[in-house]
């Protein structure tokens, strides 16, 4: 018994360093970063500069990716009215595409809001460079002397006119140069995420012309909210033999990440909910490279660079890039993955070491929400599943205990006789193990093995878009948000708005309460440190999790509940006594007994 206790006290232990760090550090520092952004939003609105626009243009040699700087001073409207665009109108997406380098650089995602409020504004994945929060996409090509202009950052491109790209009408560009190369770029787009972009280069010159395809997803500043452990935001991409690379945005702050030239794959930039990629063309070796330009406005770029190929006098050439961009929702991204081929593209989800348990996690939590249309529902039927498949684990952990509990007095005799012989008792114990068929660690591993599935479902509950904004019942609206309810306030009765560090919602009390339950299910420990620490941890672990999804909380209330009922049934199978309510007596007659 008492080497359980100790390994539950280890594993408390560490869990408590964990929420300590995301309660005392990361809660503080994202609310330091909120006012932050909202001081220079202030900032930024007062200013009426307006610099041209743009981005600089390729270098024609230097067989380099351009950097695409430009001056981030202008408004979203400022920005759109400058260039020439088509129009974007897709069930999913609206925005428009920027004819001056033909790039995907206003992208708006319809489905999506800032808010659980439909009526706030839809999210904006890609604003033009001129723009503070400046984020798009391009693609291009460097030549040299003998190409002449080839398609770069500043290309004014030919559109039809009244041309709109939807998911029906694709959109055919041009662009001729004075070497006779004319490029004709058709885009069409899905009904929900993915671009194609085919270009054929016709060379209607005397010399034959060598040009290099690029691809870029640029992102003028980085999120101003800090990242978190347990999710990656920053550069991705499956290149080549390198396999899934992930980059945060301060590696590549201080050196820029360059994988080997790579054949198939895919790149680009990643943040919680939404990504933008590039998948180039599959049959040809490119470079790739994640990098950082400090100079101007600061940018982060996620890029890559083609073999060079010839197009020959009277020929044409196709060159077929797909772009990603919107939200990460999990089937619609394994459906790209299956269909385009594109290799382990469902790691742009973020499931993290346990993959294998994490996927799996979400899928069993969205047949439910499929058959009961309420993810919270689903949390509570995926929490009775595992409970399930546990059970035969938990049946030995709780037999265990029992017949730890059963043997108790026998150790406690044992203790007497052998006093401060620790070694002797050690060897004394271990003989009683032996003759009563106890294993004393038997009842950890079905606690170790489930620390895997618990960290599973906190990742499927933070990082899959499908719990967004996701309601349950009453006043949560957002399984991925904390409860919004505080009891300081008296669950918003009285009319002003708790501190962070105070925040205390109903349903982390109902968390606690039922911790507290579930842990007088035992005997109190006799040491006084020990039962110092298993009388505080549920009041501990109440104020951590107040900050944490509300859908993690609600799964560890009802995975409490069900673990009392779970150990009720198992210890009265093995006839061993239920210490609940005798603990609670015990606890409400030490505290109400008068002092001496």
């Amino acid at each position: 018994m008492e080497n359980n206790r100790n390994y539950f006290i280890a594993i408390a232990l560490s869990v408590l360093i964990v929420l300590g760090w995301q309660f005392l550090y990361m809660n503080p520092r994202i609310e330091a970063q909120r006012k932050a952004q909202e001081a220079q939003k202030a900032q930024q609105q007062t200013e009426q500069v307006q610099q041209p626009a743009g981005g600089r243009a390729p270098a024609q040699t230097s067989g380099s990716a351009p950097s695409g700087q430009a001056a981030a001073t202008a408004t979203l409207e400022q920005a759109l009215a400058k260039t020439p665009r088509v129009a974007i109108d897709t069930p999913a997406l609206s925005g428009s595409i920027n004819l001056a380098g033909a790039r995907l650089d206003d992208l708006k995602l319809k489905g999506y809001h800032e808010t659980v409020d439909d009526s706030s504004p839809i999210i904006t994945l890609f604003s033009p460079a001129e723009t503070k929060d400046g984020y798009f996409t391009e693609l291009g090509y460097i030549g040299g002397d003998a190409t002449g202009a080839v398609p770069g950052p500043t290309t004014l491109w030919t559109a039809p006119e009244g041309a709109k790209l939807t998911e029906k009408t694709p959109v055919t560009l041009s662009y001729t140069n004075d070497k006779g190369l004319t490029f004709t770029r058709t885009i069409s787009v899905d009904d929900r995420y993915m671009f194609s972009v085919t270009d054929k280069i016709e060379n209607a010159g005397q010399a034959p012309a060598s040009l290099s395809s690029y691809g870029r997803v640029t992102r003028y500043n980085k999120p101003t909210t800090p990242s978190v452990y347990v999710l990656h935001e920053g550069f991705i991409g499956v290149i080549g033999d390198d396999g899934l690379i992930e980059t945060k945005y301060s590696a590549v702050e201080e050196e820029a990440v360059q994988p080997a030239k790579s054949t198939g794959g895919w790149l680009g930039i990643t943040d919680k909910y939404w990504a933008a990629t590039i998948v180039p063309p599959q049959t040809s070796a490119y470079e790739a490279r994640f990098s950082h330009f400090a100079d101007g406005q600061p940018r982060y770029q996620a890029d890559y660079k083609d073999d060079a190929f010839t197009v020959a006098p009277g020929q044409s050439v196709e060159v077929k890039n797909l772009v990603f961009a919107g939200a990460k929702e999990v089937p619609v991204i394994d459906g790209y993955e299956a269909s385009y081929s594109i290799p382990k593209f469902d790691r742009l989800i973020d499931w993290g070491w346990f993959y294998f348990i994490t996927k799996p996690m979400f899928k069993l939590m969205d047949f439910f929400f499929r058959f009961f249309g309420n993810f919270g529902v689903a949390i509570l039927c995926t929490t009775i599943v595992v409970k399930l498949v546990f059970f035969p684990l938990a049946s030995k952990q709780y037999a265990s205990m029992a017949n730890m509990k059963r043997v108790q007095p026998k150790m406690e005799e044992l203790k007497t006789k052998f006093g401060d012989d620790r070694m002797g008792l050690q060897q004394a114990m271990m003989q009683l193990y032996k003759e009563e068929k106890i294993n004393p660690i038997a009842g950890c591993w079905p606690v170790a093995l489930q620390i895997p599935i618990f960290f599973s479902l906190y990742k499927v509950i933070y990082i899959t878009i499908e719990m967004r904004h996701a309601p349950f019942f009453g006043w949560i609206q957002d399984l991925s948000a904390p409860d919004p309810t505080t009891i300081v306030n008296l669950f918003g009765l009285l009319p002003f708005e708790a501190p962070a560090l105070l925040h205390l919602g109903v349903w982390p009390l109902i968390m606690g309460v039922t911790m507290f339950v579930q842990m007088r299910m035992n005997p109190t420990p006799p040491d006084p440190t020990q039962a110092m620490i298993f009388n505080w941890m549920p009041l501990v672990f109440t104020f951590m999790l107040a900050s944490f999804p509300a859908g993690l909380v609600i799964y560890w209330a009802w995975n409490n509940t069900l673990s009392v009922l779970q150990q009720s049934v198992i210890m009265r199978r093995h006839g061993v006594r239920i210490e609940l309510f005798d603990n609670l007596k015990g606890l409400f007659r030490r505290k109400t007994a008068p002092s001496k």
